[in-house]
C-alpha cells in the first residue's frame, strides 16, 4: 500500500475546502522527462523505435499546450553504454538535472538496480518495458510502477495458446538470454507447464550469453535432440540471430517454436521466420490490432510512425505509449484531486493507485502493488501478400486477470498451486 495514501487524501480535501489558490503550486516552466533505452547495442533494434516513439508524443502534447499547460522536455540515457554508467547517469539526471519522472528501463537486469535507486531518489519512475515480475512482487516501491504487464501473463498466454492449438507435444527446449529475464520467464513458463502436463520432457535449457552473436552450438544441441517445441523468450538483436542460424539449419523444419516476443522482430526477420511459430507481442501490441486497426487514432499514429522511421510500430513502441498514456492520466487525476493545482510528486505518487489509462491497445489499470494489468495478444505467423514479412494470424487475446498473481502473492507461488486444466483457456478468437 502506498505510504503517500492518507497524507494525498487529507491534502486534498484541505485544497477542495481551501479558498481557490490558497494551496496551489507554481507550474514549473518544464515537465523533465528522463527515459532510458537502447540507442546502441544489439538492443537498439528495439530501443531506437521507442525513443522515436517517445520523440513523436512529446511533440504531440506539447502541440497541444503540454500537460495543464506545462511543456514536455525529454533526457534521454542509452542502455547500451552499460550497467554503470547508466546509474550513474540516472542519478546525475535526477540530483542535478532535477528529473520530474523517470522512464526505465528496457532490460528486466537494469530495473533490479533501477527500482531501489529510485526509491533512495524519491523519483517517480514508470517501468515502461522490463517484464521481471520479481521487483514488485519481492519489494513494496512508493516511488516505482509498472505501465505494462510483468512476465507472468507474458508467458502464460502463450503457453495456454500451445497447450489448446498443440497439445501433442511430448518434449520440449529452451534457449534463453542468461539474465533476469530469461531466468525468470522460464521459471514461470516452465512451472506452469508441470502442473498443465507433467507428462512434457525438457529436455535441454541452454542459456547463451546476452548480446551473443554465434548460436551453432546450441543450434547443434537442439538438432541432436529434435524436441517437438523449442521456447525462447529471447528478444531483440539476440532472437533475431537465434531465429536466422535456426532456419539455416532446418530447426524449423524439425520442431514447433514458441516465441513470446517475437512480434518485435517480424519486420526484420522477413522470410527467415516460417509460418507457423506461436508468437507473443507482450501485451496486445501489434500495428494490426484486429480491434484497433480501423480506429482512426491507433491507424495516424501508425502512419506517422511509419512515415518517420520507414517501419511499422513494434511492441517497445506501443509500451512507451502507454507509459505517455499513464503520464497524462496520472497528471490529470492528481491535479483533480488538488483542487485544480499542480501537484507534488508524493500526490502524483498516490495517484497511481487505481489508475485508469488506455495506449493503442486495451485500457489498462494500475493495482494497488504497483503493476499494469494489461491484456496480452498471442497468435501464429503467417504470409501476407500486403507485407514482406510473416504477419500475426489466428489472433486470440486474453484477458489479464486470470494470467496474473492476485495482489501480494508471488507468482510462482501462485503457480505452483493450479490445478490441472487451470490453463484450458481461450482468448478472444479473431479470424484474418
Amino acid at each position: 500500500m502506498n505510504k503517500f495514501s492518507g497524507a494525498a487524501s487529507a491534502a486534498a480535501l484541505i485544497a477542495a475546502l481551501a479558498p481557490a489558490g490558497a494551496f496551489a503550486q507554481d507550474k514549473p516552466a518544464e515537465l523533465n522527462i528522463g527515459i532510458t533505452t537502447y540507442s546502441s547495442g544489439a538492443a537498439s533494434v528495439f530501443g531506437v523505435p521507442a525513443r522515436h516513439a517517445a520523440e513523436m508524443l512529446a511533440e504531440r502534447i506539447n502541440a497541444k499546450g503540454g500537460i495543464d499547460g506545462v511543456p514536455i522536455k525529454l533526457h534521454f540515457i542509452d542502455e547500451g553504454a552499460g550497467l554503470e554508467t547508466l546509474l550513474t547517469e540516472y542519478r546525475r539526471l535526477v540530483e542535478d538535472e532535477g528529473m520530474d519522472v523517470m522512464f526505465a528501463s528496457i532490460s528486466s537486469g537494469v530495473c533490479n538496480k533501477i527500482a531501489p535507486l529510485a526509491e533512495d531518489l524519491e523519483v517517480i519512475n514508470f517501468m515502461w518495458d522490463c517484464g521481471t515480475q520479481r521487483i514488485l512482487e519481492d519489494d513494496d516501491y512508493d516511488y516505482v510502477f509498472r505501465t505494462q504487464a510483468n512476465a507472468t501473463p507474458e508467458v502464460l498466454a502463450p503457453l495456454a495458446y500451445l497447450l489448446k492449438h498443440h497439445p501433442e507435444f511430448k518434449t520440449l527446449a529452451v534457449v534463453n538470454q542468461d539474465y533476469a529475464w530469461g531466468r525468470d520467464s522460464w521459471e514461470i513458463f516452465q512451472a506452469a507447464l508441470k502442473s498443465q502436463r507433467p507428462d512434457v520432457e525438457v529436455v535441454a535449457e541452454l542459456f547463451p550469453a546476452f548480446g551473443a552473436a554465434d548460436f551453432s552450438a546450441e543450434v547443434s544441441r537442439l538438432q541432436a535432440l529434435q524436441p517437438d517445441v523449442i521456447l525462447s523468450t529471447s528478444w531483440g538483436g539476440d532472437l533475431d540471430t537465434f531465429v536466422r542460424q535456426a532456419g539455416q539449419r532446418g530447426l524449423f523444419d524439425q520442431s514447433l517454436f514458441v516465441l513470446p516476443l517475437a512480434e518485435s522482430s517480424l519486420q526484420r526477420l522477413g522470410d527467415s521466420l516460417p509460418e507457423g511459430a506461436i508468437v507473443g507481442a507482450r501485451g496486445d501490441h501489434y500495428f494490426q490490432h484486429p480491434e484497433r486497426r480501423d480506429d482512426p487514432e491507433f491507424k495516424k499514429f501508425n502512419e506517422d510512425f511509419k512515415a518517420r522511421t520507414g517501419e511499422y510500430p513494434i511492441y517497445s513502441v506501443y509500451h512507451m505509449v502507454q507509459a505517455f498514456a499513464a503520464l497524462e492520466a496520472v497528471y490529470d487525476k492528481a491535479i483533480a484531486a488538488n483542487g485544480g493545482a499542480w501537484p507534488e510528486k508524493e500526490q502524483i505518487a498516490e495517484a497511481m493507485a487505481g489508475l485508469e489509462f488506455q495506449g493503442l491497445g486495451r485500457p489498462l489499470s494500475i493495482r494497488e502493488d504497483g503493476q499494469a494489468v494489461e491484456a496480452q495478444l498471442v497468435g501464429m505467423t503467417g504470409t501476407s501478400e500486403a507485407f514482406p514479412f510473416k504477419i500475426i494470424k489466428n489472433i486470440e487475446i486474453y484477458d489479464a486477470e486470470p494470467l496474473m498473481a492476485p495482489v501480494g502473492e508471488e507468482s510462482l507461488d501462485w503457480i505452483g498451486k493450479f490445478e490441472p486444466g487451470r490453463l484450458d483457456i481461450s482468448g478472444t478468437p479473431f479470424e484474418n
